[in-house]
């Protein structure tokens, strides 16, 4: 006698988080499209803009420029090093500008907005939500994405930018300068592999990086503020877990967008 099969029992509550966690996704996707639609719609909030502009700015661009020199030079002393080893110091400078521009200086300034400036922005505006702040808003005829979202947003890209050229600056003449003072290289072969390898589209693309990563943090910290959980205690998750989710999608974009960028510009001389 055949044995009986017994029918698989499915149970919902099994499939639970996988749904969640795609509807929190779809969310995020609608509310970026929602700060690029209003983004252009009047009534502009530029005082509020300015106003994060100024904050963002000034919690990051100390940490910046101190975490960009150390940066610049650990980058110029292991790529001197592996050169040394395989007898090309003479491209030493070339592999570090590009190293700095094109990879480390949007990653840490996006890492530091999302770190310093999206902890803030999720907690104040967590810190709203929970006080029924943005209902009353709602209730008032005043969109809380255009009003607050989208000038924060806004402010984390133009920071992001203005701060990538300055890591870019200070993370090279480092590595210069270590370069030279530690391991004996020329200052002419620096700039000569430099001006060799280097090209405009290098410099486009880390701008670009840096306008793109400050979006996602904006956005990020912005979805995480406007859901926390109950009470003192869910904000304080909601900030802790917009930071870690804000990481993972900048480093996700970030090999996208090396990856097509590899493929599109052919390097300089090729």
């Amino acid at each position: 006698m055949r044995p009986r099969v017994q029918p698989v029992k499915v149970n919902p509550s099994d499939y639970m988080p996988l749904a969640g966690g795609l509807r929190q996704t779809g969310q995020m996707f609608a509310l970026a499209a929602s700060v690029l639609r209003m983004t252009f719609k009047r009534p502009f909030q530029v005082r509020e803009l300015i106003q994060q502009f100024w904050f963002i700015a000034s919690v990051t661009i100390l940490p910046t420029a101190l975490v960009s020199i150390p940066f610049g030079a650990v980058i110029a002393l292991q790529v001197g090093s592996l050169a040394k080893q395989l007898g090309a110091q003479s491209l030493t400078g070339g592999a570090s500008v590009l190293a700095v521009v094109q990879q480390a200086s949007p990653l840490i300034v996006a890492l530091l907005i999302a770190g310093a400036a999206g902890s803030a922005i999720c907690a104040d505006l967590g810190s709203r939500t929970i006080r029924e702040e943005m209902d009353a808003m709602e209730v008032m005829g005043v969109s809380p994405i255009q009003r607050l979202i989208v000038p924060r947003v806004i402010a984390c890209m133009a920071v992001a930018f203005c701060l990538n050229g300055l890591v870019s600056v200070v993370g090279v003449a480092g590595g210069y300068f270590f370069n030279v003072a530690l391991q004996d290289g020329t200052p002419g072969a620096y700039l000569a592999s430099f001006s060799a390898l280097a090209q405009l589209p290098d410099l486009y693309v880390g701008q670009t990086k840096a306008v793109i990563f400050g979006f996602i943090a904006g956005v990020v910290a912005a979805y995480r503020g406007l859901h926390p959980g109950a009470g003192p205690k869910g904000v304080g998750d909601a900030v802790n877990q917009s930071v870690v989710i804000a990481f993972l999608l900048l480093f996700m974009v970030n090999l996208a967008i090396t990856a097509i960028y590899i493929q599109v510009v052919p390097p300089k001389g090729a």
